[in-house]
């Protein structure tokens, strides 16, 4: 079990709720500001071993960075193309990998990601 000291604390209280699928340095510059002398390897620490205990997903749908998500239900994502900004999908979907076609795969687990514009980037874009 983590130790809970007052800096990991306040991570798992920016997280707790957080929709908008923070990556290490969002949580770090948030928090950063009620412990300045915290470092960064503190957070990334932190969330590693949260994503691990399964209290928080791991997503790699930024080439750029990890984001992280505190929803752990099962789940699928949309993510704007312009932006980055990243939204929760709850909807089922019947997705099944035809049969023979799987390479001896024992299926667990399966993620839709859906791409497009978020309503703000459609208005900047003059979409409707």
């Amino acid at each position: 079990m983590m130790k809970m000291t007052p800096q990991r604390m306040a991570i798992m209280g920016f997280l707790e709720g957080n929709r908008s699928h923070p990556s290490a340095e969002d949580v770090f510059a948030s928090v950063s500001r009620r412990f300045p002398f915290m470092s960064l390897a503190t957070v990334y620490n932190t969330l590693e071993r949260l994503s691990k205990d399964g209290k928080l997903l791991e997503l790699s749908i930024d080439p750029g960075r990890k984001r992280y998500d505190p929803d752990t239900r099962p789940h699928h994502h949309i993510i704007c193309t312009s932006c980055g900004k990243v939204a929760d999908i709850h909807h089922e979907f019947d997705l099944e990998v035809p049969e023979g076609n799987n390479s001896g795969f024992s299926i667990r687990s399966n993620h839709v990601e859906f791409y497009g514009l978020c309503p703000e980037c459609k208005i900047e874009e003059g979409g409707a």
